[in-house]
């Protein structure tokens, strides 16, 4: 419990961390990311004599397509959210991230044939109210919540169709994604537009701990979620939008207006209904079981 509830705190808290990286392009942060993240899940796989997951997966046309497409998902999240942060837009992100567990059931019923309870397609709704909600209050489409929910709900979505876990998964997509980020990289560096060299030393180290800072929180996530039962996982994802949205609204002081407020009740509406139909399934289930 501990180590998956202070994974999802970790990620509830980096918009904070990217934040000291305004100075830094997004797109150049996230190959960073990409390269040193490489490095470190490399190290570890190495160390736990798992490399040859990594070389299975990459030894048929499909597990390269799957994983090349959903790191590319991957990239687009962690790109539009970076941007996101330092731009003043912490609020738009957790939104997102909010979202996810309901696009997922969604996902789920029309790419998949799933059934969809009736809970759940009420939870559903709700969450489309609060998206119609902010279209009307501000008369667009709020697409940096939607980019994070669909990308990630994309990037779930491929995910459940591999065999790899989610350390092999991350390494190999990495990978797959590696010559775009280096030869972004060697290009910014060449023009004299790179990070490196340029910005002060204690930015230098931040970037470079770019890769720790995404394979720890995921080895917690791994460890938890093999020890826990879904529905607790499920109940402690809420942490990671929650401190985000706390972290814009009481840290950064991004505008939460009336008409946001209305968007957010239909969504956190949307997910109590969620939560209260995956207890009384699960109760179900147990009560049968005996």
């Amino acid at each position: 419990m501990l180590t998956a509830l202070g994974c999802y705190v970790m990620w509830g808290l980096l918009p904070v961390y990217w934040k000291q990286l305004h100075a830094v392009q997004a797109a150049e942060l996230i190959a960073h990311r990409m390269v040193w993240s490489l490095v470190f899940l490399a190290a570890a796989m190495a160390w736990r004599g798992s490399l040859g997951e990594v070389r299975g997966a990459l030894g048929s046309w499909r597990g390269v397509a799957l994983n090349g497409v959903s790191g590319a998902m991957l990239t687009v999240n962690w790109l539009v959210y970076v941007w996101a942060v330092n731009t003043g837009r912490v609020i738009d992100s957790s939104l997102g991230y909010f979202l996810v567990p309901l696009l997922n059931v969604a996902l789920g019923r029309f790419v998949l044939g799933e059934r969809v309870r009736r809970l759940q397609g009420v939870a559903i709704a709700l969450a489309a109210l609060g998206v119609a909600a902010q279209v009307v209050a501000l008369g667009r489409l709020p697409w940096i919540a939607l980019a994070l929910a669909g990308s990630f709900g994309i990037y779930g979505l491929l995910r459940k169709q591999s065999p790899l876990g989610a350390f092999a998964g991350l390494t190999v997509e990495t990978l797959l994604v590696l010559p775009f980020a280096a030869g972004y990289l060697l290009w910014r560096q060449h023009t004299g537009e790179g990070a490196l060299g340029t910005v002060d030393t204690p930015t230098t180290l931040l970037v470079l701990s770019t890769g720790v800072v995404t394979a720890v929180p995921l080895l917690m996530f791994a460890y938890g979620a093999r020890q826990l039962r879904l529905t607790t996982l499920g109940l402690l994802q809420y942490v990671s939008p929650t401190l985000q949205f706390l972290v814009g609204w009481a840290v950064y002081h991004e505008s939460f207006t009336r008409a946001r407020a209305i968007s957010f009740a239909f969504i956190w509406a949307g997910l109590a209904v969620y939560t209260a139909d995956t207890f009384l399934t699960q109760r179900r289930a147990a009560l049968a079981a005996t």
